[in-house]
């Protein structure tokens, strides 16, 4: 077989620049979400087929990489569905995981549970920028707490960690699933169409009013009860107050508190913020999770379209693998995105050791290295990152190739000198 030097499509090699920026991203991550109670955990990177595909992933579970049975257990020729080849898949998420982990060992965590979970994903995706088919996520969720201090808290610490990295002015839209159908019934969409209903109105941001009201009518929907629904979202916006509005409009159909619950969320997460953004209601938020059953969050920025975090309450995921309901809701952040957002932006990575690069002639003899050495471990103690090595022909290359990788301080070594007790 020959090998090949191009990376797996929609994957990519990290190169050091690179790799600093992101542990740097990732252990201030870990901290801000530490210093809010969140505890690191860790899955595999597979699970099984039957969890990934159990229809609570929406679009992602077209997008698994799925993995073949291995040996005696795989048969092709006898196959005659696809689960007969197939045992594993790479996790598209962490939260599918995370429903699992905790199912198996709810006896041995806290009430509530508060995870952190960092690790790759992976989904067959179109590539594109700040999108691959392999990425990280980086989610914080908290389980069996059934009140909304989870959603405030889930936002409290993502926004303050957008602020430790220098993010202002972010926009955080805010919705329920139980007002989008609520919405929904109110203008005559039966219960059956919510979720075709909801795809076209996710595309609201992309071809607008106009856009969806087409693709409903493409849909067979009549075009009062179109124009009905459509309507409804531009008396909001017009309301001085939105989300006041609609809960005294949908009054009979929207479930007793959720309008309370979303203003007591927007209140207290406005007053206790810590960086400047910008929290809407957002009535046309749909989040394409089909496991959502209550409220839904995105963080949008000016630097990349489409939304670099997102999550929501999903009360009934767990309950699939314990046979109880278990409360649960999550928030995630798009960490390709904001590593993207970052190296274009040429952030410097704050606090890191001065870097020194030692070029030695070659041959110096083992007494001289050693003394070279010995200074090299000497400035290390002192928190410098120093990097010995030897001295190329090319001695303007090397450095330039190591000035990019953030060397900013040469010292050379050369035999003659150094031999002589310099």
């Amino acid at each position: 077989m020959a090998f090949t030097k191009k990376p797996v499509t929609g994957m990519k090699d990290i190169l050091p620049a690179e790799m600093e920026l992101r542990d740097y991203v990732l252990n201030l991550i870990t901290e801000t979400y530490r210093s809010f109670g969140f505890s690191h955990i860790e899955t595999p990177c597979m699970e099984n087929i039957g969890n990934l595909c159990s229809n609570q992933g929406g679009e992602n579970e077209k997008l698994i990489f799925k993995v073949l049975k291995r040996g005696e257990k795989l048969k092709i020729a006898e196959a005659e569905r696809e689960e007969d080849v197939v045992d594993f898949g790479m996790r598209y998420d962490l939260t599918v995981p995370l429903s699992r982990y905790y199912s198996n060992h709810q006896a041995e965590l806290s009430t509530p549970f508060k995870a952190l979970q960092m690790g790759p994903v992976w989904r067959a995706d179109r590539p594109q920028r700040g999108r691959f088919r392999q990425f990280v996520q980086c989610d914080i969720d908290i389980l069996g707490d059934p009140t909304c201090l989870a959603e405030i808290e889930l936002m409290q610490a993502t926004t303050t960690l957008l602020g430790r990295l220098g993010f202002r002015g972010f926009r955080v839209c805010f919705n329920d699933r139980r007002m989008l159908k609520a919405m929904a019934s109110y203008c005559g969409f039966a219960e059956k169409d919510f979720d075709q209903v909801f795809i076209i109105l996710d595309k609201m941001d992309k071809i607008g009013i106009d856009g969806v009201a087409k693709e409903l009518a493409e849909a067979g929907y009549g075009e009062e009860q179109a124009r009905r629904y459509l309507d409804l979202f531009v008396e909001t916006e017009e309301a001085d107050d939105g989300l006041a509005f609609l809960g005294e409009k949908l009054s009979g159909v929207l479930p007793e508190g959720v309008a309370e619950n979303m203003a007591t969320i927007l209140e207290s997460v406005r007053s206790s913020a810590s960086v400047d953004f910008d929290l809407v209601f957002d009535p046309t938020l749909v989040r394409g999770m089909s496991y959502y059953t209550g409220s839904i969050f995105e963080i949008k920025m000016p630097e990349l379209s489409g939304s670099v975090a997102g999550g929501g309450r999903y009360d009934e995921m767990i309950g699939k693998f314990t046979g109880k309901p278990v409360p649960a809701c999550g928030f995630s952040i798009g960490f390709e995105r904001i590593i993207t957002i970052l190296a274009e932006q040429n952030f410097q990575v704050p606090g890191r050791a001065e870097k020194k690069a030692y070029l030695v002639e070659k041959g110096m003899s083992g007494e001289g290295l050693s003394r070279i050495l010995d200074r090299a471990r000497q400035e290390r103690e002192n928190g410098r990152q120093v990097f010995v090595a030897w001295m190329n022909k090319n001695k303007k290359f090397q450095k330039e190739q190591l000035t990019h990788e953030g060397y900013g301080e040469f010292e050379e070594f050369f035999r003659r000198e150094w031999e002589n007790g310099q």
